[in-house]
């Protein structure tokens, strides 16, 4: 099976519809697959659902998407970077589906290893719990979260042979291989494909057989909130 396009948007070619529901990895702007999302944007692609760590800020990463108008709905832990994701929402343009984040990465890792859905404490007795089975197990209540199955997975490696075993960076991993897994098909954007065999199979994050199409490119890679103290006077 060939796994490795030329473009994101070659990797894309067939894949897209209007209405599809969309997992998006990376960690705030860290890990996040900032070429497949330009490629979305340039498509035209519309209605989209997207599940997310998050947002994106205005003119970066999902922030493109929301900012075209391509996006319906979107599921998210984190949203508050984006000034025009609040505008629309609070215009009422756009749906919001809160989760807590570690439930939103274990909808998705359930998603990918095939569990349609799991009890968890989280959000119990609060609005995140408005609608949802609530089940008691030993005298503890606990509320139903569903498996997120995408339509389409795009996320970004650091590392990647032509199999598609990869490797992320640091905190990059955190959302990468749970959007990886609960897509039908996965789109891995990557900074580097290695000859297979050059990565030791003990250092692999993610196994190919979850990562169906594979593209190399360059990363901007931006800070989201950039920290600095003056220099010292030599």
């Amino acid at each position: 099976m060939r796994k490795i396009y030329n473009s994101a948007a070659e990797a894309l070619d067939g894949l897209l519809h209007d209405g599809m529901l969309v997992a998006a990895g990376g960690f705030g702007l860290c890990g996040i697959p900032e070429l497949l999302i330009q490629a979305i944007r340039h498509s035209g692609v519309k209605d989209l659902t997207i599940a997310s760590n998050n947002a994106g800020v205005d003119d970066f990463g999902l922030g493109l998407l929301l900012q075209s108008r391509q996006v319906k709905k979107m599921m998210s832990s984190y949203v508050g970077e984006n000034a025009e994701f609040m505008r629309q929402y609070l215009a009422g343009e756009l749906e919001l589906e809160f989760n807590p984040q570690g439930t939103l990465a274990e909808r998705m890792r359930a998603a990918g290893s095939g569990i349609p859905g799991f009890y968890t404490k989280t959000g119990v007795g609060t609005s995140i719990a408005e609608g949802k089975e609530v089940k008691s197990f030993d005298g503890e209540d606990y509320i139903l979260e569903r498996g997120i199955f995408a339509d389409l997975s795009i996320v970004k490696a650091w590392k990647a042979d032509a199999t598609g075993n990869c490797v992320f960076r640091k905190t990059a991993r955190n959302f990468n291989p749970p959007a990886a897994m609960c897509g039908k098909v996965c789109v891995m954007e990557v900074e580097e494909i290695v000859p297979v065999g050059s990565l030791d199979p003990d250092s692999i994050h993610l196994p190919g057989i979850y990562v169906h199409r594979l593209v190399q490119g360059e990363h901007e890679k931006r800070i989201e909130k950039r920290t600095t103290r003056p220099s010292e006077a030599a």
